[in-house]
């Protein structure tokens, strides 16, 4: 009962927010929910001065719905498919996580832009756009004005690479197979990719590439195990050398493992039990409504003011890894000999 009434009216004005965005994501597909969360609580909270009461249950969402949201990921994620479709992939995933990595590791150095958001976009760009940035949040203890920061980056470049990609794999004369691995590995979030892919097929009469695309894009999303659990140890050694008191529980991102255990779950079930895939959907649509949930709790702790003034050097860096994991992508299909 504590917990209820002291958080209930934040919950409650984040599920108010959260359900038109949803709804508008569903419609919007290229521009997806929590980015309409993200701008709905922005705006709100400039007319909406004295939260006080309401701060407690905003937090709480932009906290630990946010890990909620990432543990029912896990039951989207069949790991003997993605082992079976997803392994032909895996070099340029390694690949483009690597050098959308790199570039926002020396983008940080040289531009002296802030280690955690250069870590969120780096992460957003190389892996699953909102759904790594997520993951990674809790893990590197960013503030929420951090995170809208940088989910507001990854979607300008979503939004740019679902309308465009179609049309360039075509003028660079891709096949059904290419297009699928490089909207997979070059597009940041899943409503992106599958909107690139369908537009793909609308225009070339192909049947398979959205879900080939998809496989490959699920396989990317994996890549929040290793990231997290390294970002949760370079945490652990620096606080040790530093005076602060180490927390296990705060830095070790256990959610993690039940994000794990909810693949694991999939797994079983589909591949070895015969279970039907569409018994977890529920879970996957929990797990979007969720994080569209958590997004508006984090616009409403989020100064868009703010947010617009110190936006240029992390636009910067979030065009740099789009453009070089579209490189990257394109080269390694290249190498491999797709194209």
């Amino acid at each position: 009962m504590n917990f209820l009434t002291q958080n209930y009216k934040g919950i409650l004005l984040c599920l108010v927010i959260s359900l038109p965005c949803y709804i508008l994501g569903n419609i919007f597909e290229v521009i997806g929910g929590p980015v309409f969360a993200i701008l709905a609580g922005m705006l709100i909270t400039l007319f909406f001065k004295d939260k006080s009461d309401f701060q407690p249950g905003i937090q709480f969402t932009s906290k630990k719905v946010l890990q909620y949201a990432v543990i029912l990921l896990g039951f989207g994620l069949n790991l003997n498919t993605i082992a079976q479709v997803g392994a032909q992939s895996l070099p340029i995933i390694v690949s483009t996580i690597t050098a959308s990595l790199v570039i926002a590791f020396v983008l940080f150095k040289f531009l002296n832009i802030p280690s955690k958001i250069s870590i969120l976009i780096g992460v957003g760009s190389s892996i699953c756009g909102g759904s790594a940035i997520a993951a990674t949040a809790p893990v590197i203890g960013a503030k929420d004005d951090e995170v809208a920061q940088a989910i507001s980056v990854i979607f300008l470049f979503n939004v740019i690479a679902a309308l465009i990609f179609p049309s360039l794999g075509q003028l660079i004369g891709l096949s059904n197979e290419g297009f699928a691995l490089f909207a997979g590995t070059a597009v940041n979030d899943t409503s992106s990719v599958t909107a690139a892919a369908s537009s793909w097929e609308g225009m070339t009469g192909a049947s398979n590439v959205l879900n080939e695309a998809t496989i490959v894009k699920l396989t990317r999303t994996l890549a929040i195990i290793p990231i997290t659990l390294v970002l949760a140890f370079i945490r652990t050694k620096k606080e040790k050398n530093s005076s602060n008191a180490i927390d296990m529980k705060k830095i070790f991102p256990f959610f993690i493992l039940w994000f794990i255990a909810a693949s694991i779950v999939t797994t079983v079930s589909t591949s070895f039990l015969g279970l039907d895939n569409s018994i977890f959907s529920v879970f996957k649509t929990l797990s979007k409504f969720f994080i569209v949930m958590a997004m508006s709790a984090i616009g409403l702790n989020t100064n868009i003011v703010k947010l617009i003034k110190t936006g240029g050097k992390p636009i910067f860096m979030g065009f740099c890894c789009w453009i070089g994991i579209t490189l990257i992508s394109l080269l390694m299909q290249h190498l491999i000999g797709i194209f």
